[in-house]
């Protein structure tokens, strides 16, 4: 069976609900708000904030059924374990083996958007924004290597930092918000909104990879659907907030905005914006990369104890323990897929 690492829910030293909520938090609030607020509002004009919306509405029930599979069923083997209970075990090496071998690729990603961002608030160009996203990486890689303790401890007060980061931002634009900036609020009809939510869609996803590590919670049956209510909460608010002031305070200059959160900032703090959004997008970077690393590393080392990956990657794969070659074979490969990213962020591959 996949994830044939056990995990328990013993009164040891675990995760307790808050800190549970940061991790929640991270995967769930990701890079993502740094650039779609302007995509969509290219796309369905004031009318996205109906995307957003309905978005919330809709991952409410997915993230329910993820908490309630992984209270039932904790096991560092997550969305594999739970498609062996109801596939069998041929399907779940798929899943395991999808979801592990995503991340090499989809952590760089990740980490270059904010990278982008951080290079545009310092002044820098292509170079600053892979350096900034080289170290975001090794941040959230070195995190993990001293126990998800110490992760989700940082963790916590980073997505703290960020919360009052983005309500800052929110606050002092307020003063410059115009309600004319909503007219015409479906510029290209309301079809548009339903295009705009499945760009949207990946803002709401990452509830899967806490699957992982419900097994380090102290109490995962009764903390992971109080976690679950309190992330949404803290997602929807500042998703709403933040995409709603974008729309009130640029107006016409959101849909061509390559960084809508830094001229959010600027509008009240002039020159002081461009550390605190270089701050903002290192955070919410660092977020979701490290709880998905956190995640994809149990997944391979609960693999790896049944079999389906090579033996030696099993070691750390206990409660509590850190899966160091798990996570050292992560490593190895995300280093080499960000070194695909030299002249384009997401063009053709060449070696730095």
């Amino acid at each position: 069976m996949i994830g044939g690492v056990k995990t328990n829910s013993s009164k040891q030293a675990g995760l307790g609900l808050f800190r549970a909520t940061g991790i929640y938090v991270g995967a769930i609030l990701g890079s993502g708000i740094l650039v779609l607020p302007a995509i969509a509002a290219k796309e369905a004009g004031p009318a996205s904030l109906v995307a957003w919306a309905l978005l919330l509405v809709f991952c409410t029930p997915v993230a329910f059924s993820f908490a309630e599979m992984s209270r039932q069923q904790p096991d560092a083997g997550g969305i594999a374990h739970f498609v062996t209970r109801a596939y069998g075990r041929r399907a779940s090496v798929v899943a395991g083996y999808l979801f592990y071998f995503a991340i090499p690729f989809g952590a760089p990603a990740t980490a270059v958007i904010g990278g982008n961002y951080i290079a545009h608030a310092l002044g820098g160009g292509r170079g600053t924004a892979l350096v900034a996203a080289a170290l975001l990486l090794a941040a959230a890689f070195a995190s993990n290597a001293v126990g998800i303790r110490m992760s989700s401890g940082i963790q916590l007060v980073l997505m703290v930092l960020l919360v009052g980061l983005l309500a800052l931002a929110v606050a002092l634009a307020a003063p410059f918000a115009r309600a004319e900036n909503f007219e015409p609020f479906a510029p290209h009809g309301y079809w548009a909104v339903g295009g705009v939510a499945s760009l949207l869609f990946f803002c709401f996803a990452g509830w899967e990879a806490v699957t992982h590590i419900a097994g380090e919670f102290r109490h995962p049956e009764r903390d992971l659907k109080r976690a679950t209510w309190l992330t949404l909460i803290v997602v929807g608010v500042i998703y709403l907030g933040v995409v709603s002031a974008s729309v009130a305070v640029l107006g016409p200059a959101l849909p061509g905005s390559e960084v809508p959160i830094a001229q959010l900032l600027e509008k009240g703090l002039g020159g002081l914006a461009a550390p605190l959004t270089a701050v903002a997008a290192a955070v919410l970077t660092f977020g979701p990369v490290n709880t998905f690393v956190a995640g994809a590393s149990r997944l391979g080392a609960s693999l790896a104890s049944d079999g389906v990956l090579p033996r030696p990657l099993a070691r750390g794969a206990g409660p509590g323990e850190v899966p160091t070659a798990s996570l050292g074979l992560l490593g190895v490969m995300t280093l080499l897929s960000l070194c695909c990213y030299r002249d384009q962020f997401l063009g053709r591959c060449r070696v730095v």
